[in-house]
């Protein structure tokens, strides 16, 4: 952590890519075990590896692995962030009121980025510069933003959306577009987290942020630009949720941001900060939602996928857990 990479070395070559893969632990564990259940569940029940529900199964959540992505950054830097679930329902909110009152769909499209942008980046002023925990600040926006997004939409939801909004629904060299979305940003994240030279400071910012300060890296205005940022990819996320149907529910999925911070969190990104990538992230998401699509193709799916909490819950505690230990051998 204490090297700094120039621009330059953003490039990838062989060997660099060697150098990311081979440090993936956490990454390697998650990838295996989502590889075995798919293969599990496909000898249970053929059915669960046919292409559509593949496709479906990780098209339906790559909205949750861009938002997971943003969620890493803020993570690995020292912070976190609960409000993103309401976040996400107001962009997509906004972006479907766009859409259905005559806007140019690039409007609808970019509206809601920007607006996460700036929402996030307020965030990130007051955690910086105000020197307010996160969490806190957080937990206030997400009740604003949720009490918002109620008073907005009086539960009702938005319907007719035009066709040409649901970029969601459109299939990009025979893959949902979901997919492919969330595998470019996977890739080009990963690469510029750990090869550029501003990549390299929110991994010094979240480990010691005293001897970030120390060689010269501004915290303050780190912490302000990864929230942003993090805007920026919940923005993403919005759109992708926003496009998945022919409406826009007035509320997100309960417990969304949890799920967003747990996939980040098993993916390998450490709750202390200062370590992870979003590969690890992207994958932890899919692992969940092949585990709620697995428990629907067994006996007594009915009752099986309220098990699925509490899975998530164990793997939450390991995943800390080792953290933890392996951060105490590390002293």
């Amino acid at each position: 952590m204490g090297e700094t990479a120039s621009p330059s070395a953003f490039v990838p070559s062989r060997g660099s890519l060697v150098r990311l893969f081979g440090g993936l632990g956490q990454e390697m564990v998650v990838l295996g075990a989502l590889v075995v259940l798919i293969t599990a569940i496909g000898f249970y029940n053929p059915r669960f590896l046919g292409a559509s529900n593949l496709n479906a199964i990780f098209a339906g959540n790559a909205y949750i692995a861009v938002a997971a992505i943003g969620m890493a950054m803020v993570i690995i830097s020292g912070h976190i962030d609960v409000s993103i679930g309401s976040l996400i329902g107001v962009l997509a909110t906004i972006a479907g009121t766009l859409a259905t009152k005559g806007y140019p769909i690039w409007i609808a499209w970019l509206v809601p980025v920007l607006v996460g942008i700036a929402i996030n980046a307020f965030v990130g002023v007051l955690v910086a510069y105000a020197s307010i925990p996160s969490i806190v600040v957080t937990l206030g926006m997400l009740s604003i933003l949720k009490g918002g997004l109620i008073l907005a939409t009086s539960g009702n939801w938005i319907n007719n959306l035009p066709p040409d909004f649901l970029i969601s629904q459109a299939t990009w060299f025979g893959v949902r577009s979901p997919i492919v979305i969330m595998v470019v940003l996977t890739v080009v994240v990963a690469f510029w987290m750990r090869y550029s030279a501003f990549g390299r400071s929110i991994y010094a910012v979240g480990g010691n942020p005293e001897a970030a300060r120390a060689a010269g890296i501004p915290a303050k205005p780190v912490t302000v630009a990864v929230f942003a940022i993090h805007g920026f990819f919940a923005g993403l996320a919005a759109l992708l949720f926003a496009t998945q149907l022919q409406v826009i529910q007035s509320t997100v999925p309960p417990g969304l941001e949890l799920t967003v911070i747990t996939a980040a969190v098993i993916g390998g990104v450490s709750i202390l900060g200062g370590t992870g990538t979003v590969i690890g992230s992207t994958l932890a998401a899919m692992l969940f939602a092949t585990i709620t699509s697995a428990l629907t193709f067994m006996p007594y799916s009915n009752v099986l996928v309220f098990w699925k909490q509490a899975i998530v819950g164990v793997l939450i505690l390991i995943t800390v857990l080792a953290d933890m230990v392996r951060r105490h051998r590390m002293l």
